[in-house]
């Protein structure tokens, strides 16, 4: 297709795409996935080969959070059965953290629900990066704690963070139909406090709540704006006892050709699959690698992901390989001089840049749902607009059977999938 080599074109020169160019990429058909994904993974691995960084995300404290963030089944007015606890000590953390370590993380993402730390928590978290950093070399530790007041970012990276985790989640212009008690400004606004601080910023989006293509589009072109170093996707997993439960509108295909917009617009910047590739991407994950070069590895916040080994066996026979710690994630233009952080901010990313938060609900630090790190549920802030008076049932297919609340790891005497 003329359109695919236009964009692969643009993408090896760093040129934005037009926004008529990023809505044909949605538009297409699913004959046509797998040429969409060829043309994008020709950008991917121009970018950044074939190699794959593993994030993990530990969870600080989850549920009971006030903000009502309809996607989140952290939010305020949740049912959901999540694992609810306050805040791990900074051992506890080091230990759940050294779990995904073991396992070939490259990214540690600390996460905590709530709208935003107050200067105690930030003081805890603190006490926490240098713990693991201690313990363990060449980590990047990455936060997730929602939004940010004057002279936090730069408190974290005086501790040790090397990024920060905030997504924007959805467009602007819907914002405000997912979550009243904070605005798409504040989530703006903490990104920049992170670039400010010499964080490497991370934020990204969810998809699946009901966004139309337009706004899609609106919100990657928004996050190339703000230019984080990693952008985190997110899938959204419909939490039963939350309002987005019945939301059931992604399939494998619209999933990937989300990630390869994603990629034609921003070519050069960590993309990470995040919360919900294992409800909606499914047998078709080790396509996804070819778009994404950045994964979580093991659990998300409140939900259970694909066992460890098993995503490492689904990278190694991809013909992927994981990142190493020494290595530099982003290209050398974006990525500090002498580090490995991978922050394009020239102030460096103190050691270990996060590109990880974009969990699975975050929610931000890359997870989906929970709050944060890149993960779909939290973003930072977990919570959740009003239900509509009427909920339209899921359809007869929605494999709601794959949504497993997490029962295991941090908050919990088990051990965690790592």
């Amino acid at each position: 297709m003329d359109l695919l080599n236009t964009l692969v074109d643009k993408g090896l020169r760093r040129e934005l795409p037009t926004r008529d160019e990023a809505l044909a990429v949605l538009a297409t058909s699913d004959d046509d996935v797998l040429d969409v994904v060829a043309a994008a993974g020709k950008v991917r691995r121009h970018w950044f080969g074939r190699r794959v960084k593993l994030n993990y995300l530990v969870n600080l404290k989850s549920g009971l959070c006030p903000e009502d963030c309809s996607y989140c089944s952290q939010r305020l007015g949740s049912t959901a059965g999540i694992l609810k606890y306050s805040w791990l000590k900074p051992d506890e953390a080091s230990k759940a953290a050294a779990a995904g370590l073991a396992g070939g993380a490259k990214r540690v993402c600390l996460v905590a629900s709530g709208r935003g730390p107050t200067d105690r928590d930030v003081d805890r978290v603190s006490d926490t990066i240098k713990a693991i950093k201690e313990q363990n070399e060449n980590v990047e530790v990455c936060a997730c704690l929602g939004l940010l007041s004057d002279g936090q970012a730069e408190r974290l990276r005086e501790a040790g963070a090397d990024a920060y985790n905030h997504n924007l989640n959805t467009s602007e212009g819907t914002y405000g139909e997912i979550t009243t008690t904070h605005t798409y400004a504040d989530r703006v606004d903490t990104v920049q406090k992170a670039h400010a601080a010499g964080l490497s910023a991370c934020s990204g989006l969810i998809a699946g709540m009901g966004e139309s293509d337009e706004d899609l589009v609106d919100v990657v072109y928004a996050l190339r704006e703000l230019d984080p170093d990693s952008v985190p996707v997110n899938f959204l997993i419909p939490f039963e006892g939350t309002p987005l439960a019945k939301e059931w509108n992604l399939t494998p295909q619209r999933c990937l050709r989300i990630l390869a917009m994603v990629r034609f617009v921003c070519p050069d910047v960590e993309v990470r699959i995040a919360g919900g590739r294992e409800v909606h991407l499914r047998t078709l994950q080790p396509l996804a690698l070819h778009l994404a070069n950045s994964i979580f590895l093991g659990d998300y916040l409140t939900s259970e992901g694909q066992a460890g080994k098993a995503d490492l066996e689904m990278i190694a026979d991809a013909g992927f390989e994981v990142e190493n710690a020494g290595e530099v994630t982003l290209p050398e233009h974006r990525a500090p001089s002498g580090g490995g952080c991978g922050s394009h901010a020239e102030s460096g990313c103190g050691s270990d840049a996060e590109a990880g938060c974009g969990s699975h609900g975050a929610a931000g630090c890359g997870s989906h749902a929970e709050a944060g790190c890149g993960s779909q549920e939290g973003g930072g802030a977990c919570g959740s607009v009003p239900a509509p008076a009427t909920v339209a049932e899921a359809p007869a297919d929605a494999r709601t059977d794959l949504v497993s609340v997490r029962r295991r790891g941090a908050g919990t005497d088990l051990a965690p999938n790592a």
